[in-house]
C-alpha cells in the first residue's frame, strides 16, 4: 500500500514541475495547474507517510532513505504555507524540481517502504531527526527565495521580458522572507543538534563527518543572521550566503548513508 502511494505523489509533483516551467512563459492556467499538482502530490505523500507510521515497528523514518522521504514532505509542506499564492509561484520552479528528484531518490533507496525496528529510541529519533529535518526544510525554502531574489534582480537590471511579465514579490519582500525563514529554522536545528549531542554523551559513539558538516551548516546560517541583522548586510551578499548554506544542507542529506546511519 505504501509503495503504491508513491506513484500518484511523484507524478503530481512532476506535473507541477512542468506546469511551473510553463507558467514562466505563459502565466495563468499553467500556474493553477502547478498549484493543484503540488497539493495533490502532498496529499498522496501524506497518505504514504501515514501508512508507514501505522505499519512500522517504531519510528518509520530512521533510515537515510526514509528520512529523505520525510524531508521532501516537510519541504513541500513549508512551501504550501504560502508558496502557491500567485505572486510566489516562481518559487515552485526552484523548490519542486528538487523535491521531485529527492522523492525519487528516496524511493530508489527504499524510503517509501515499511522498515524494521530502528536501533535508537523512538523519542530520540522523533526529536533529533524531526527537528533537524524541519530546519533543513526551512533552509531549503530560504534557498528558493534567495535564488528567486537573484533571478529577479538580474532580470530587472536587464529589463528581461519574462521578469517584467510574471507577477512576483518585490525584492525587499523576498529578502525579508529569506531572513525570517532562516531565523525560524536555525533554532530548530540548534535543538536538534543539542538532542544529538546529549545522546552522544550518554550512550557514546564517534563524531563523524556528518556531524561536522551539520555544525558547519549551523555556523553558516548563524553568520547569515549576524551579518544581516547586526551588521546590516543586504541584497546579493546575503542571498549568496543562503545558497552556500543550502549546499551544505544537500551535502548532509545526500551524505547520510556513508556516515551517520551506516
Amino acid at each position: 500500500m505504501a509503495e503504491l502511494l508513491f506513484w500518484p505523489a511523484f507524478l503530481a509533483y512532476s506535473e507541477a514541475v512542468l506546469a511551473y516551467a510553463g507558467n514562466v512563459r505563459t502565466p495563468g492556467l499553467a500556474g493553477r495547474l502547478a498549484t493543484w499538482g503540488v497539493r495533490l502530490g502532498w496529499l498522496a505523500q501524506t497518505g504514504l507517510l501515514a501508512v508507514q507510521a501505522v505499519r512500522a515497528d517504531g519510528f518509520p523514518w530512521s533510515t537515510w532513505a526514509g528520512s529523505l522521504n520525510l524531508f521532501v514532505w516537510l519541504v513541500v509542506t513549508a512551501y504550501l504555507i504560502w508558496g502557491c499564492r500567485p505572486r510566489y509561484r516562481l518559487l515552485g520552479l526552484a523548490v519542486m524540481p528538487l523535491a521531485a528528484a529527492l522523492f525519487l531518490t528516496s524511493r530508489l533507496g527504499g524510503g517509501t517502504s515499511v522498515g524494521g525496528r530502528p536501533r535508537y529510541s523512538d523519542l530520540f529519533l522523533a526529536l533529533h531527526v524531526g527537528l533537524v529535518l524541519a530546519a533543513f526544510a526551512g533552509f531549503t525554502l530560504a534557498a528558493g527565495l534567495a535564488a528567486l531574489y537573484l533571478w529577479q534582480e538580474r532580470g530587472l537590471k536587464r529589463r528581461r521580458a519574462s521578469v517584467l511579465r510574471v507577477r512576483a514579490p518585490a525584492l525587499a519582500t523576498l529578502e525579508t522572507l529569506t531572513g525570517r525563514t532562516i531565523a525560524v529554522a536555525l533554532p530548530a536545528l540548534t535543538l536538534g543538534i543539542v538532542v544529538g549531542l546529549v545522546r552522544l554523551r550518554e550512550e557514546g559513539g564517534g563524531f563523524d563527518a556528518l556531524m561536522a558538516v551539520t555544525l558547519l551548516t549551523w555556523l553558516v546560517y548563524g553568520a547569515y543572521l549576524l551579518l544581516r541583522y547586526e551588521l546590516g548586510w543586504r541584497g546579493r551578499r546575503t542571498a549568496y550566503l543562503a545558497l552556500v548554506g543550502f549546499l551544505l544542507v544537500i551535502t548532509v542529506r545526500l551524505g547520510l548513508p556513508l556516515t551517520h546511519f551506516s
